[in-house]
């Protein structure tokens, strides 16, 4: 054996990535197989098949596996992250039920009557129709009004992270940092509800239905015979326990330190902390187990991100792409000349990006205010990728004031980080350096510290840490344009949400009789 490699799986909304990764960091080889990442049987429905995911698993593993050659004799451990919230339903034998519902899925389950006290404390801290709001959405209470012949059948509810480690070991087994989700989930103990919580009346399911938690970098299991004949790796090989995609993400950034602020540029974007008191980001929302040990991520989610600006080029970017295409470069890519060439602030043209609404004002809804005849899709797409910045500051001053702590430096993940024009863009609005990484695969090379800190490689985090993770040049902010910015934000930005709230709130109301319907 030359180099020892970790083989990092990174399982997300649009594709799966094989990745292998040595003790220095170093990106070996990748394979990405990419496909459709759901179906609707009725509108706001979001399923995909869970063998699916294992079929593409395997290809990413097997083209991988291909392309490294001999170096495919170093694997000396499996170290998968999945994305969050994607539930599976299994029966006596540990088959699916049913499909997986998908965390983007806008179906509404009926909230169980909660007693009088519990209610009472929910409406006394104004947090009632937020926790109303999260409870319609757990999968299971849906499954079992709505398909009561499946869950009568059910025997487990599990997390899209636990099928994939059940698939490999043939243990049911997750880590602590991968549970989350719609799930009686005690996320400041890392363990599961006692029969006395708080929120315990919200679900439906017995406590029986869920599995064995670990920590990270524990050693999930070995991977089966007919595993390891299927990935020519050998049998028993070590699978080691991550987190979730955004929480190895963050590890993988180095956002170990409280005044280092996380963002993620994915599907949903996000702002992460790693703190070693649990914060609740907003009341009665939780903190997420953290993969570095001891702490916590509170986070920001933006619930459509990056999502946005796939879709703004996928709608109106016609010509942008015909060019792209001929010029051999993405879309994206080509589409950031914009970001340079529009003065900051996009002449008066912001965006509330609330394409997917969030857990604490579910009535918000996205907009585009200030067009005049002047603006050109070029204004457009930079007004999305500040509005996104925009909502992110927000959710960064939010956790600042929580933790009390100041964020000095931004570390960016996610495809978006490519953009040298995207990440300088970040810098001025933010007003603090922003860095990144050697690599962009950053939720795989954070699942790859675990397996070697798992494996012995390294005595902890801090020494994987420091070896694996090499912050590149900072991005250093334009004081004129960060000013700017900072005068929009508290000008215009945070009034237009405030502004529209009432309006989209009535207008919401006339969707009750089709929300029903998507039930």
């Amino acid at each position: 054996m030359s180099k020892p490699l970790v083989l990092s799986i990174d399982i997300g909304t649009q594709s799966i990535r094989a990745m292998l990764f040595d003790k220095e960091g170093n990106l070996i080889h990748k394979a990405r197989v990419a496909f459709n990442p759901y179906y609707s049987l009725k509108f706001g429905y979001a399923e995909q098949k869970p063998e699916l995911y294992w079929d593409k698993l395997l290809e990413a593993v097997n083209t991988v596996r291909q392309e490294s050659g001999e170096k495919w004799k170093d694997v000396i451990g499996i170290a998968p992250t999945t994305m969050r919230d994607v539930c599976i339903i299994l029966d006596g034998e540990m088959k699916p039920l049913r499909d997986a519902i998908l965390w983007m899925d806008r179906r509404e389950a009926e909230v169980p009557d909660m007693p009088g006290k519990t209610k009472a404390i929910f409406k006394m801290v104004g947090m009632f129709e937020t926790v109303k709001k999260t409870a319609s959405g757990i999968r299971a209470n849906w499954i079992a009004d709505n398909e009561p012949e499946i869950w009568e059948k059910a025997k487990k509810f599990v997390m899209l992270s636990a099928y994939i480690n059940l698939k490999l070991t043939g243990k049911l087994v997750d880590s602590v940092a991968s549970t989350i989700g719609h799930i009686p989930f005690d996320y400041k103990n890392k363990t599961w509800f006692k029969e006395n919580n708080l929120q315990r009346p919200m679900f439906k399911m017995s406590l029986d239905m869920l599995y064995d938690l670990v920590n990270p970098s524990e050693k999930l299991g070995g991977i089966s015979k007919e595993v390891a004949d299927a990935m020519g790796l050998p049998e028993g090989l070590p699978v080691i326990a991550t987190g979730s995609d955004k929480g190895t993400e963050t590890l993988g950034t180095g956002c170990v330190s409280e005044n280092i602020a996380s963002l993620s540029f994915g599907t949903t974007a996000t702002v992460q902390m790693t703190t070693q008191k649990y914060v609740e980001p907003i009341a009665f929302l939780p903190a997420y187990p953290a993969v570095y040990p001891h702490r916590y991520n509170p986070e920001i989610q933006i619930y459509r991100g990056y999502w946005m600006i796939s879709w703004f080029i996928e709608q109106f970017g016609y010509s942008e792409k015909a060019e792209a295409k001929n010029a051999g470069i993405t879309a994206e890519k080509y589409m950031d000349r914009y970001i340079n060439e529009i003065p900051a602030g996009c002449e008066g043209l912001l965006v509330s990006p609330y394409w997917g609404a969030g857990l604490r004002h579910p009535e918000d809804r996205g907009a585009i205010v200030g067009f005049t005849e002047s603006h050109t899709r070029g204004h457009v797409y930079k007004a999305m990728i500040e509005g996104i910045n925009f909502a992110l500051m927000e959710g960064t001053k939010s956790l600042e004031k929580k933790t009390g702590v100041k964020v000095e430096k931004v570390a960016v993940s996610g495809g978006g980080t490519s953009s040298c024009e995207v990440c300088q863009l970040t810098a001025d609005m933010f007003g603090v350096p922003v860095v990144r990484v050697q690599t962009y695969e950053t939720s795989g090379l954070g699942a790859a510290i675990c397996g070697f800190v798992g494996l012995g490689e390294f005595k902890d985090f801090d020494e994987a840490i420091g070896a694996m993770v090499h912050h590149q040049e900072p991005f250093i902010p334009n004081v004129d344009k960060h000013n700017l910015y900072q005068r929009l934000f508290e000008e215009r930005y945070v009034k237009v949400p405030k502004r529209l709230r009432p309006i989209f709130r009535d207008k919401n109301k006339e969707f009750d009789g089709l929300k029903r319907k998507i039930k």
